[in-house]
């Protein structure tokens, strides 16, 4: 048995067809299928069904391909510490951040740290906390980018910066300063249920215990901290955002801005990677250059310092 036969069978249970696996191995399909073949009578299992259209994996099947994918994810590991011993940064990275983070931190630094590196392919991603960490675990995706911590033994996590929550009013009223403890709920909107941004601003702010009730007579659930806002503007209602989404507000969005004067509420954001990650070099290098990007207001205490 060799890698080459690993990967022929890890394709064909891709695709569920011997024609479009060949396809992506860049060979001939009886090729492949005679590979393939003589791995199975090698280890005395058929893997595969033919017979079935399209093709199905065998119950013993399955349990070999599970142990296929540790074996070449392990593989792709060994080559990725070759290139780190030998100091080099190349190949591919993929990079998963979730969505209310995204939009805000990737402009400041994503440019900058793709030009250091232009023998590194970078695929940068949007998807939710829970698919982050299954993918990290499933050695599926490189780094990702979200709020820590995740409490996981799998996942080692690294530490970016503590990132402040402010409160936005689009009525009229207009403050420099507000308290978690004078909040109105009744016209406080969050993002929708299952964005671990809602759940984080319920449990700082301990609203949990109070009921977040709207004076609309219609239900607006958020995907996207954009959508949030626009819906709060429109209904003259108020939120949470993180600091880093106001960065760019104008003159006019930041009247209708408030920091809290005190018990101030914020996240950790850091990158999360598998324990056996080794690429240790580029994940100190992307912490150390998101680093440089970040400008934020220090959280000394109780305290919200201006930078």
């Amino acid at each position: 048995m060799n890698i080459q036969q690993f990967n022929y069978i890890l394709a064909v249970a891709e695709f569920k067809h011997f024609e479009l696996a060949a396809e992506k191995c860049n060979i001939t399909q009886s090729t492949l299928s005679t590979m393939i073949s003589k791995f199975e009578e090698e280890i005395g299992i058929e893997i595969f069904d033919r017979k079935k259209k399209p093709v199905q994996v065998t119950k013993e099947g399955s349990t070999i391909i599970e142990q296929l994918k540790v074996i070449t994810t392990d593989i792709d590991q060994l080559k990725e510490l070759t290139k780190e011993v030998k100091g080099e940064i190349k190949g591919n990275l993929t990079l998963s951040v979730i969505p209310t983070i995204a939009p805000f931190l990737l402009p400041l630094f994503l440019q900058d740290f793709a030009a250091k590196f232009p023998n590194l392919n970078i695929i940068v991603r949007e998807e939710t906390t829970s698919e982050i960490v299954r993918k990290i675990k499933s050695r599926e995706l490189d780094i990702g980018i979200l709020s820590i911590p995740i409490e996981d033994k799998d996942i080692v996590e690294v530490k970016l910066y503590d990132e402040p929550f402010v409160f936005f009013d689009a009525s009229d009223a207009e403050s420099n300063s507000v308290s978690i403890q004078k909040i109105n709920t009744n016209n406080l909107y969050l993002m929708e249920e299952g964005h671990c941004m809602r759940t984080q601003v319920l449990k700082l702010c301990d609203l949990n215990k109070t009921s977040v009730d709207t004076k609309l007579n219609f239900e607006y659930k958020a995907g996207s901290i954009d959508s949030l806002l626009r819906f709060v503007k429109a209904n003259r209602a108020t939120t949470l955002l993180p600091y880093l989404s106001i960065a760019d507000f104008s003159e006019s969005e930041k009247k209708h801005v408030s920091y809290f004067a005190e018990s101030v509420p914020y996240r950790s954001i850091g990158l999360v990677v598998h324990r056996h990650f080794v690429k240790k070099r580029l994940l100190e290098t992307l912490q150390k250059n998101i680093a440089e990007k970040i400008k934020l207001k220090e959280i000394v205490g109780e305290q919200l310092l201006p930078l």
